[in-house]
């Protein structure tokens, strides 16, 4: 596909529904909320808003436990409403990419209460059933994402069904063709409405080991970690057979002009890739999440670049993603003075960046009583520090007493000092995180060279992490300072002589650098 692809050239804005913008008094983001808020992405300079899941849900896991896969949670709205929004975000030239969740449904699926009614129910095969062991016990040691045990005992028909994440969210058995071919009519029942493609929840988890083998323990994990991470998960995921699925995904978006498949993937690089499929066949953008797990420092980086860079199959097209629903934010992190370096990091890379809702404002980590904990994950291994409610809090849109999210108390705490840190109050102020955004994204926007260019490595040591971007004649270079010290960078062609287009505090602008730059503490700067 050429460069001026959207979901190549474009920037992706990932919206939490139950925290963008409430629209009803009731204290829960929904549709016409988002809607309503269209005008504000405009603004930021975004093309693409994808939004998690809105399916009528039992909300086990937040509408990640879906029980109707084609239709809207009265929380979020309706359907009618999902179409005006569809038709507001295509008026506005933007695109919407929905939160697709085939990995498993909510045990108030139609298809898993007949499932689970009988052993010879034309359904059953339709999840992943197993007899006991002769003790009794599970089929086998598989653990659960959200821990214990990932197999849940049915006493009316004598067997276990598998949950990688919930119990309240039996897997589904995708080795089943009836089965497959029920979800791609879900794929194109969205994409009859207007959609322009799907993030995949889990696509690495869809296929499972046919012979449900043990996996095994993991020498390096320690308590003080959840229990997932006890065993390697060699056998429940990532099997060679996914890439059939996917193929077959990517085969129902072909049948549409100009869509997207997005796959969410937590594998290190050298697996990662091979979702792109055989000749490019498999998802268009295996989501990477290197940046959320690497250490923060420019030699880390520097490294994780390159190599992600050198893995890439021919023509497989790069992403970046620094934050989302299920990661501690980035300001959380890294710090609000280096999140502004993230900013320039993740919008002058070579790919497709995805941008986080809030992130552009700074929210940072925010504190949740016990009492308003919220995450099933938190509820099930409290106390080892993965609590997802921070990072899913509301936006703050204003000073008023809810932030303008709501006119009644959030179903999740406001961040501290949101009074000053919000919308309205970052817009007035030319300094502000919220206006570096924005100059990062018009300058993406305004330059071949950012939007769709090469990407070059510049030798630098120590704090400083830098490259080159450059499409034709047009070359910009990158140095971004990952620590609280001043440092000087000493420039060779091409980067002598060029001038400063954006510094991260927004100042600078126009300064010729001659053979030498001064970086300031946590300063990023691109040179043109």
């Amino acid at each position: 596909m050429p460069a001026e692809t959207w979901w190549k050239n474009g920037i992706v804005y990932q919206i939490y529904p139950r925290s963008f913008q409430d629209s009803n008094g009731d204290g829960v983001g929904d549709l016409p909320g988002i809607t309503s808020r269209l005008d504000y992405l405009v603004d930021l300079g975004i093309d693409a808003v994808w939004i998690s899941p809105i399916y009528p849900s039992p909300m086990a896991d937040f509408g990640y436990d879906v029980s109707d896969y084609c239709g809207v949670h009265p929380l979020f709205g309706t359907l009618a409403d999902f179409d005006r929004l569809v038709a507001e975000v295509h008026r506005r030239g933007l695109k919407l990419i929905l939160d697709f969740v085939p990995n498993h449904t909510s045990d108030q699926h139609p298809w898993f209460v007949e499932s689970r009614s009988s052993r010879s129910n034309p359904k059953r095969d339709w999840y992943i059933w197993r007899d006991p062991r002769p003790d009794g016990s599970p089929p086998n040691n598989w653990v659960s994402n959200f821990g214990g045990s990932a197999w849940e005992f049915d006493e009316a028909t004598g067997q276990y069904y598998y949950h990688a994440f919930l119990r309240q969210q039996p897997d589904l058995n995708w080795r089943n063709p009836e089965l497959r071919e029920a979800m791609y009519d879900v794929l194109r029942f969205w994409l009859d409405r207007g959609v322009d493609g799907f993030r995949v929840d889990v696509i690495w988890h869809l296929i499972k080991d046919a012979e449900f083998r043990d996996n095994p323990p993991n020498p390096a994990w320690h308590p003080e970690r959840p229990e997932i991470e006890s065993l390697l998960q060699v056998h429940s995921s990532d099997q060679e057979e996914v890439h059939e699925v996917i193929a077959e995904m990517r085969r129902v978006l072909d049948g549409y002009r100009d869509r997207v498949l997005i796959g969410e993937i937590y594998l290190p690089t050298e697996r990662l890739v091979a979702y792109y499929g055989k000749d490019l066949s498999g998802a268009h953008l295996p989501f990477n999440f290197q940046l959320i797990q690497t250490a923060w420092n420019a030699r880390a980086i520097a490294k994780l670049v390159d190599e992600y860079e050198a893995a890439l199959p021919q023509g497989g097209w790069p992403n970046w993603v620094l934050g989302n629903h299920d990661q501690p934010r980035i300001a959380a992190r890294v710090g609000a003075e280096q999140a502004r370096v993230a900013a320039m990091l993740l919008l002058t890379l070579r790919g497709t960046p995805t941008m986080y809702y809030g992130d552009e404002i700074g929210i940072g980590r925010v504190e949740i009583p016990p009492d308003r904990v919220q995450d099933p994950w938190e509820k099930n291994e409290p106390g080892l520090g993965f609590n997802r409610d921070p990072e899913r809090t509301p936006m703050q849109w204003d000073a008023s007493r809810f932030a303008g999210f709501s006119t009644v108390e959030p179903w999740l705490p406001l961040a501290p000092g949101h009074e000053r840190q919000n919308v309205a109050v970052l817009s007035a102020d030319p300094g502000s995180i919220l206006n570096l955004y924005r100059a990062l994204i018009r300058l993406r926007r305004g330059t071949r060279a950012l939007a769709i260019g090469d990407y070059q490595p510049i030798r630098t040591e120590g704090h400083v992490f830098g490259f080159l971007r450059s499409h034709g004649s047009e070359r910009l270079a990158v140095f971004l300072n990952l620590s609280g010290e001043p440092i000087p960078v000493k420039l060779v062609s091409p980067c002598d002589g060029m001038r400063v287009k954006l510094s991260t505090f927004l100042d600078r602008v126009d300064e010729r650098v001659g053979s030498n730059v001064a970086l300031r503490p946590n300063e990023g700067l691109i040179l043109g």
